[in-house]
């Protein structure tokens, strides 16, 4: 098993069409392998930024008829690269829809798939609210699957705030970590790059996290800044607020040398937890 090769993260400013997402999907996989990329990650939401949930019911493909499947698969084959499919809203039987990461191979094969557990269901303030359970279907189980450098821990997105799950993870033997994401700006700008890092840190991964970026349709914003990140919680590289690429060298023999270092991993203990007490709250 190779241990090093080179990661990149294409950074997206997605359109409420899944039509018109396609050539910026592809331009950005195509422009990743071209610097040499063997492992290619794109945003959460891929496919489409829909922020009207009877629209994106309308809107939304199921699995057999999606055309962002179809071109990822295709660009799988086309390139030898292995590409993880950020997010695609994908229709269900039962009608529901699932927020899904795709892992394609180089020859195209569907390797693993992995659906949102956490629904981001926030008020941000200044009329800013989200309510993705109203519509989407969470997933229950956590994903790792085998790359040819190591093991990938997959998740999406408002899981980053959840880090039994990355403990989780790891515990299973994750050495890579992706959190292809469409983070608020508001959201963004307070907490992206610091909850990246204690992910990183935390788990002793590396941290894949491709992004969406700019204004979406309805003047929805995302921050961008996909992230590329080292055992450490190094920044390896920042793809900042506009559509891009970024690549970085991930050498999986780092992972062993953090945990060797800090092995907290290895020191979890079993605790009690204290009896559920009332919030005190400041006298009137």
């Amino acid at each position: 098993m190779a241990s090093s090769f080179i990661a990149a993260c294409v950074q997206l400013n997605a359109k409420r069409e899944v039509d018109a997402n396609l050539p910026d999907i592809r331009a950005g996989i195509l422009d990743a392998a071209g610097q040499g990329a063997s492992f290619i990650t794109t945003p959460e939401c891929t496919a489409m930024m829909e922020p009207d949930s009877d629209r994106l019911r309308t809107a939304t493909p199921g699995e057999d008829r999606h055309p962002t499947l179809d071109l990822v698969q295709s660009l799988a084959s086309e390139t030898g690269a292995w590409i993880l499919l950020g997010s695609a809203a994908i229709l269900l039987d039962d009608g529901k829809i699932a927020n899904r990461s795709y892992l394609f191979d180089g020859d195209g094969n569907v390797r693993a798939t992995y659906d949102k557990i956490h629904m981001f269901d926030v008020e941000l303030g200044d009329g800013q609210h989200y309510r993705e359970s109203a519509t989407y279907a969470p997933g229950s189980e956590a994903v790792l699957s085998q790359l040819p450098w190591g093991n990938l821990g997959m998740t999406i997105c408002y899981d980053l705030r959840f880090p039994y799950l990355y403990r989780t993870l790891a515990h299973a033997g994750a050495d890579f970590l992706a959190i292809p994401a469409a983070f608020t700006k508001v959201s963004g700008e307070a907490h992206w790059h610091v909850l990246q890092r204690a992910r990183a840190i935390e788990t002793g991964c590396y941290v894949i996290a491709a992004a969406q970026c700019g204004t979406h349709a309805e003047d929805r914003k995302t921050f961008g800044h996909s992230l590329i990140l080292d055992p450490w919680g190094k920044v390896l590289a920042d793809a900042g607020e506009d559509v891009g690429v970024i690549t970085a060298e991930i050498d999986t023999a780092q992972v062993f040398e953090a945990r060797s270092k800090i092995p907290a991993l290895t020191h979890d203990r079993p605790i009690a937890a204290p009896a559920r007490k009332a919030p005190v709250r400041a006298a009137e």
